[in-house]
This record gives structure tokens, sequence and C-alpha cells, in this order.
């Protein structure tokens, strides 16, 4: 069983690129499931619109995670309410619309557990992660409520992330970081079989400060005041997540691969 999960879709270049590359990325690699984080999609880098849900989905996206910006573009506190396929944080304020978590099927069949969570340190304000995720865990079983679980947690804190990992180890598929932009070199497989990276990086322009445009970004940190406000990068963008082989049998990792296609990477030693 190959699970993907890429990290968040930055503007129109991160679009562009999931969409020419994910088809191809599928076949290739032979995936049966697909969680992307959309939280950036939109034309200015923040938020998500109900036009890139349809596109992504559209090209094999089977569940969309967010994060913090998850209300950035106004439309989507209407639309969620009725796209299942679309999740924010499970924990934020109570009467958020929407859901946070989803039992999804796969192109194989299978029973595929998302659980999207935000962190709390650097963060918007929202419910504590860690009772989110030991509610989550209670109610949702490994291989008696689903084949296979995937925790997106969209955070600023390495600790944090490290600590959901040992939190979910023995009890979910894999368990990831998103938000910073910057994909980490520590996947692996944990002592007790839960696939982990800190974080999967982002899909989009890597010529840029975290898919922003660098010159801008310069300004703002150098107070120059012809400085705007922050705007996506429109380079060619790289796609980069986590692909994880699933146990069948067990719905532990079996074998993970960083995914990182294109863009400022391709020509990376």
């Amino acid at each position: 069983m190959n699970i993907l999960i890429l990290g968040d879709v930055v503007g129109p270049s991160g679009r562009k690129a999931l969409i020419k590359t994910l088809p191809n990325l599928i076949k290739k690699k032979k995936i049966d499931f697909v969680i992307v984080n959309g939280e950036n999609a939109a034309d200015p880098g923040v938020g998500i619109t109900k036009k890139n849900t349809e596109e992504f989905f559209e090209v094999g996206v089977d569940v969309i995670t967010t994060g913090n910006h998850v209300w950035d573009q106004q439309e989507t506190m209407e639309f969620i309410k009725l796209e299942k396929r679309l999740l924010r944080p499970e924990n934020l304020v109570p009467g958020s619309p929407g859901l946070g978590v989803g039992i999804f099927k796969s192109k194989n069949n299978k029973k595929i557990a998302v659980l999207n969570l935000m962190g709390n340190i650097f963060m918007k304000k929202c419910e504590d992660v860690f009772v989110a995720a030991k509610r989550f865990i209670e109610s949702v079983k490994l291989k008696r409520d689903a084949d296979f679980i995937i925790i997106d947690l969209h955070g600023e804190i390495t600790s944090e992330k490290m600590a959901m990992g040992y939190f979910f180890d023995g009890k979910a598929t894999m368990v990831v970081g998103t938000h910073t932009h910057v994909p980490t070199a520590d996947s692996r497989i944990m002592e007790k079989g839960t696939a982990y990276q800190t974080d999967i990086g982002m899909c989009g322009d890597y010529d840029s400060v975290i898919g922003m445009n660098r010159d801008n970004s310069l300004k703002k940190f150098l107070k120059d005041s012809s400085a705007t406000r922050h705007y996506p990068a429109h380079g060619e963008a790289t796609i980069s997540g986590l692909m994880v082989k699933g146990d069948l049998k067990t719905g532990l990792a079996k074998k993970v691969e960083p995914i990182i296609v294109g863009g400022a990477f391709k020509n990376r030693a």
C-alpha cells in the first residue's frame, strides 16, 4: 500500500507543478492514496479556493489538509461544510466549520483515516493539540476502524512535532509535519513502526523565502519602505513530500521514501 503526502502547495507555481507532476508520479510510484496540504494554494499564497480543490481532486488528490491559513479565503468557510475531503485542523476553536478528521476509501478499497492537527506554539490560538490527538486515538484504532492512519501536524516547532511522532508511534501509519515549507532530512520508521518526518516541505518555488518573493521578503527584513505585502514567488516549483509503503497486515510503515521533484532541486547532487 503506497501512500503519498505532499507539503504545502504555495500559490500558482505550486499548483501548476502539482497538476503537471502528480498524475505521472501516481503512475510511476503506483500510489494508492494521495494527501496534499493545500492551505497556501490560492493566488496570494494563503488559503485555498473551491476551484483549487477541484483542480487537485481532478489530478488524483484524495484528501486536502490545511493549517493556520485555512480561512484566509472567505469562501472556504462555506464550501468546507459540504466538501468532506477538505479538512481543517481538528483542534480549531469549537464551532469551527468543517471537519478535522475523516475516514476515506483508497483506490484499492482500503480505509484511510486522516487527522489534521495544528500546533500550539507560535501558531494561532487553538485547543491543546495533544488533547485532540489523545481524543482521536481513543476513538479511532489502527486495524479496527481504519486500515491506515495518517497525521498531518501543521506546526512551527520541531520539538512539538517530534513529541507527536512518539505519541503516535505504533498507533498510526505516518506522522508528518507541515508549515515550515522546508523539507527536513529525518524521514524514518520509528521504533514501533510509525513513519515520521519533522517537515515535508512545500510544493512551491524554492528560489524564494519559504515560497514568497525573495526580493520583497528581503526588503521587509531590511525595513525598506518600498516593500509590499508578501506574495508568492512564481518560478518553477518543486514537489516535496513523503511516500510510505504501508503493511496491509499491521497498518504500520514498511518503507519511507522522500519525494522531491523538479524546480530548484532538480540538479542537486
